[in-house]
């Protein structure tokens, strides 16, 4: 039996994969076994005083929520600000306990640079080295969140989504922390999903990501930045062929 957990990004919760869960429990007839997991603030844990969480109990918390569920040898899926966590689980896990990464559109800083840095302050190809946004600085927020999360999504499907964006809030210093490493990342078997009409990582900043986290296999699909809610049949099938 396949035993896939799920990781969500900034802002989001466990909640965000509830479509692919299902899309995968379609597909494979019952024969995997998903886990979605929220991080400390989000999801089931919100409410969670995070004020003094370090970026590693987090991690620490996260590893402890899989051995709850007596979970072994699991295909770790990440999507988005939950690629900077997902080298932090392999690398403290115990031996066994993952088997393969998956990354979602997955965000990869460089070291010494923190996950807003790496972002920056300007629109999408306006610094080589920045990521940039779809809007200007000046946009609304819920302008900008539209154009970076749900530029495939219809109505009311959107309106909906962007309801419940910001309730969903990370430790802090997952927004601070820059000491990155990535080495160790190339004795694991792992592939990058490359979102194709992705509003919050364009396409060459999603392939330079899976590089840096020595992702051995790059699929791509036609979607946007949330595929696990707006193409959930699409994702499962690649789950279940890299698992």
């Amino acid at each position: 039996m396949a035993q896939f957990v799920f990781l969500h990004g900034g802002g989001q919760g466990s909640w965000v994969w509830d479509e692919t869960i299902v899309a995968v429990g379609r597909q494979s007839q019952g024969r995997a076994q998903c886990l979605a997991l929220d991080a400390p603030g989000c999801g089931s844990k919100r409410g969670v005083d995070t004020s003094g969480y370090a970026f590693a109990d987090t991690t620490r918390e996260l590893i402890a929520d899989i051995e709850r569920a007596g979970m072994l040898d699991v295909v770790l899926v990440g999507h988005s600000q939950a690629g900077m966590t997902l080298p932090h689980i392999a690398e403290l896990a115990p031996p066994g306990l993952v088997s393969k990464l998956v990354y979602v559109a997955c965000s990869a800083p460089l070291k010494g640079l923190n996950t807003l840095q790496q972002m920056g302050q300007g629109r999408h190809g306006e610094s080589p080295d920045e990521v940039g946004y779809p809007l200007g600085p000046d946009a609304a927020m819920e302008e900008r969140f539209a154009a970076m999360f749900c530029n495939d999504m219809a109505e009311p499907r959107r309106s909906e989504f962007l309801g419940k964006l910001g309730k969903d809030n990370w430790p802090a210093s997952a927004y601070t922390y820059s000491d990155w490493r990535y080495e160790h990342l190339r004795g694991i078997p792992s592939s990058y999903v490359v979102t194709l009409r992705d509003g919050v990582l364009p396409v060459e900043w999603q392939e330079r990501f899976a590089d840096r986290l020595h992702a051995r296999r790059i699929v791509r699909v036609d979607a946007g930045h949330q595929v696990m809610n707006t193409r959930p049949e699409a994702l499962a099938e690649v789950l279940l062929a890299e698992a």
